[in-house]
């Protein structure tokens, strides 16, 4: 997927989940990562920069931002404790052993050579450091928003790497699954957004792209049932895996 200046506004948009619906978020990562004053994370595949700005804001920590979209990158915050830098997981524009932990967020299935990637990580993580992946895996796909009311988009996430992959692909590179959990986040607002927005959706979403238009009138068929059924009190968010290693 190529992320031009219409995607990334899109994206910006409509993907960034608000500050205020990432509460489970900020606590899992709390306490896996245990954060503390001096700490410096590398957010792989930053994209506009909500986890930099919100892992910055949340522990006091410094984020080293990568992303290979000069679109992307241009819509993320750069501040004193925010480094904003091109290049992309398999070619880490860090010194070796300079971070404390990656964070890698709906970035793996973007990622051409997984194994490439787990190695450089494993390069330019400090001994013991963690890495952190907010993922939608393959077969784990039933609290994504997108995925329940446009069903089709799974037919994408199963070409994505699976958990399993993944798993030994970071193990290769010497790293061990040491958790995996379901962390739940919100959205303000209602379904009706969605049918607002729906086809900003379609050109920011990597499986919404995919679509035909049969397939994206059923679902927008979906919501609106739903809406009738249910008024604003439908509730909007997903359930994705975090995944930790280290």
């Amino acid at each position: 997927m190529s992320y031009d200046e219409g995607t990334a506004a899109a994206f910006k948009a409509v993907r960034e989940v608000p500050r205020e619906g990432l509460a489970e978020w900020r606590e899992a990562v709390r306490r896996h990562l245990r954060p503390a004053p001096g700490m410096t994370v590398a957010d792989i595949g930053a994209g506009t920069g909500a986890f930099a700005t919100s892992l910055r804001d949340w522990f006091g920590i410094d984020v080293v931002a990568v992303e290979p979209s000069a679109a992307m990158r241009d819509r993320i915050p750069q501040s004193a404790a925010i480094r904003v830098l091109a290049g992309d997981a398999t070619a880490l524009p860090l010194p070796d052993a300079s971070a404390d932990a990656a964070w890698l967020s709906l970035v793996i299935h973007h990622i051409g050579d997984l194994a490439a990637a787990a190695r450089e990580i494993r390069r330019v993580l400090r001994p013991g450091a963690l890495v952190l992946i907010r993922q939608g895996f393959p077969g784990r796909l039933v609290g994504v928003e997108l995925v329940r009311w446009f069903p089709e988009t799974a037919r994408t996430v199963e070409m994505y790497p699976t958990l399993a992959e993944t798993c030994r692909a970071f193990a290769a590179a010497g790293f061990r699954q040491e958790a995996l959990e379901q962390v739940r986040e919100t959205y303000p607002g209602s379904l009706a957004d969605i049918l607002d927005e729906v086809e900003t959706f379609r050109r920011a979403d990597t499986t919404m792209r995919n679509l035909t238009d049969a397939e994206l009138l059923r679902g927008t068929q979906r919501i609106r049932r739903a809406l009738r059924e249910a008024g604003d009190r439908e509730p909007r968010g997903n359930v994705l895996d975090l995944l930790v290693l280290r």
